[in-house]
């Protein structure tokens, strides 16, 4: 694969490791390094019958990499209950014992700094940190916060914040880019995931990551941080790309689009967003910085009234799954990849079970077809428009009865109540797409109610969602002698559309479907 060459920041990339003895966190270290950590945090308040003089004294003298040691207090989001004062004395131990780094938290640190650095020869540097719980202050209060913080003396800034909106998030990247100083702030939970994937870009001084078979809660891990994301190689340029959804911790994205823009030496990074709110998201996140984004699950319908513009294919479909922001004005135009990904992913199934010795398949072979489609949001909705463009015969099914007869009026077909899919008996040699969320992980037992015995009268099931692969509806279709599509397959299509539309650039197919089929 293609690479931009030399690392582009000095972002430092950090583990966290919490064992519970002194003995596992060496061992911990030691993979830490190994998994391509440049730091490590050391949380000393997870040490059981923890021993200041004895346990620092090992873990300092058997480091492979530079240590920052932690004793965090209960009250600041630590698991230490004990003696304040024994508490401090165990961080002043730190640092006489030579740590690299020594983190103490805002309301002690002033008097404590001073009092280390005015002791010759100590090469510590020392991190102030603060533990916002609701990020409700404005750019101009974080900024007096983070001058507050480093008049302790501290070396190095840190800010931890829990936000309840992604948008909040841009109050920490504004920190991160106008500090004068060395500063770490993030946020963690699906939430604030980008606020930990995008802190090379705006600055930080230090991104998290876990190690393998330590996962922490709302962080990445190493091996994400390191290859999928590849934070060494962002830098203030990097073009951010995202999936807006809610929830996004099934996609794929990540690990298709990534590899691809390293692979064409296109500086861009794409992350999960976690959005409540369009509006206030795309008010916020505006700038060029920002100039492209997939669109999933539950917002491809809503989220046309937020282009200023859109394709006329996605505007017929009602639905949108890639926005793309013009260069020259910044407005907002909507795409829809979903339509042609799905029809021909089942066309070319189609083709290629019926295409033997030197027949020709002239037309489309959905033509004329009943195409049973089960959920009418934004993937039905490309789907039916699909089929609608291939001539076949639609029948729709929605729990919401209403938005399936609205489908059904735009590609004259004709809806059914949700109730009648255990009973509606298809001819010989339909097909049959699921367009709703039912059997996506973790919920992979879930199925649409197609009766079993019926599933061999279709010719063809599809199921648009593609984690797992293989869903058990498609299971359940493959043993009753159906051919079947995985969602992978439009996934895979709709994101080789989506690129294009990201780049201007044509998409290295082949080398994506290799990508994709090894993550499966």
């Amino acid at each position: 694969m293609g690479s931009t060459g030399m690392l582009n920041n000095s972002t430092t990339i950090c583990a966290p490791l919490m064992a519970q003895s002194v003995e596992q966190m060496v061992k911990d270290m030691h993979q830490a390094k190994a998994e391509g950590a440049q730091v490590v945090e050391i949380r000393l308040e997870h040490i059981k019958n923890f021993q200041p003089h004895q346990d620092i004294q090992i873990i300092l003298k058997n480091k492979v990499l530079p240590v920052i040691i932690v004793y965090r207090p209960k009250s600041e989001g630590g698991r230490y209950e004990g003696d304040e004062q024994s508490r401090l004395e165990a961080l002043h131990l730190a640092t006489e014992m030579g740590a690299d780094y020594v983190d103490f938290e805002l309301k002690v640190a002033s008097d404590l700094i001073w009092e280390q650095k005015m002791k010759d020869g100590s090469a510590t540097k020392f991190i102030v940190s603060c533990h916002i719980n609701a990020m409700t202050s404005s750019d101009e209060e974080l900024n007096n916060l983070a001058a507050s913080i480093r008049a302790t003396g501290a070396d190095i800034i840190k800010m931890a914040a829990n936000v309840t909106d992604i948008t909040e998030i841009a109050r920490i990247f504004h920190l991160l880019s106008h500090c004068k100083v060395p500063i770490i702030a993030y946020s963690a939970g699906e939430r604030g995931l980008i606020s930990q994937l995008l802190c090379p870009k705006f600055g930080g001084f230090l991104a998290y990551g876990s190690i393998e078979g330590n996962s922490i809660p709302g962080m990445p891990s190493l091996y994400s941080v390191i290859h999928t994301y590849k934070l060494g190689y962002l830098n203030s340029e990097t073009k951010v790309f995202g999936l807006v959804s809610k929830p996004v911790g099934h996609s794929k994205g990540p690990l298709l689009h990534n590899p691809i823009f390293r692979h064409e030496n296109f500086n861009g990074v794409y992350v999960p967003m976690f959005v409540d709110n369009l509006k206030e998201f795309f008010n916020i996140y505006s700038s060029h910085d920002f100039p492209g984004f997939s669109v999933g699950f539950p917002y491809k319908e809503a989220v046309v009234e937020f282009c200023d513009e859109v394709h006329p294919l996605a505007e017929s479909i009602g639905a949108v799954n890639t926005i793309v922001r013009r260069p020259c004005d910044g407005k907002l135009i909507g795409y829809n990849t979903d339509c042609e990904a799905a029809i021909t992913a089942i066309e070319d199934a189609l083709k290629e079970k019926r295409c033997t010795g030197n027949e020709v398949a002239l037309g489309s072979p959905i033509s004329g077809k009943l195409f049973a489609l089960v959920g009418a949001g934004g993937a039905g909705r490309a789907l039916a428009f699909g089929a609608k463009s291939r001539g076949a015969q639609i029948v729709i099914f929605d729990i919401d009865f209403g938005r399936a007869k609205s489908l059904a009026c735009a590609v004259s077909g004709e809806a059914r109540p949700y109730e009648e899919v255990v009973n509606f008996q298809p001819e010989k040699g339909s097909i049959l797409a699921n367009a709703t969320p039912l059997g996506m992980h973790p919920n992979t037992d879930q199925r649409i109610p197609v009766a079993e015995a019926t599933l061999g009268d279709y010719e063809l099931v599809f199921d648009a969602v593609y984690t797992p692969k293989k869903t058990r509806l498609l299971k359940d279709a493959e043993a009753a002698g159906a051919i079947i599509v995985s969602g992978v397959e439009m996934f895979l299509r709709q994101a080789i559309g989506q690129f294009n539309l990201f780049t201007g650039r044509e998409a290295p197919k082949e080398l994506m479907r290799e990508i994709i089929m090894a993550e499966f």
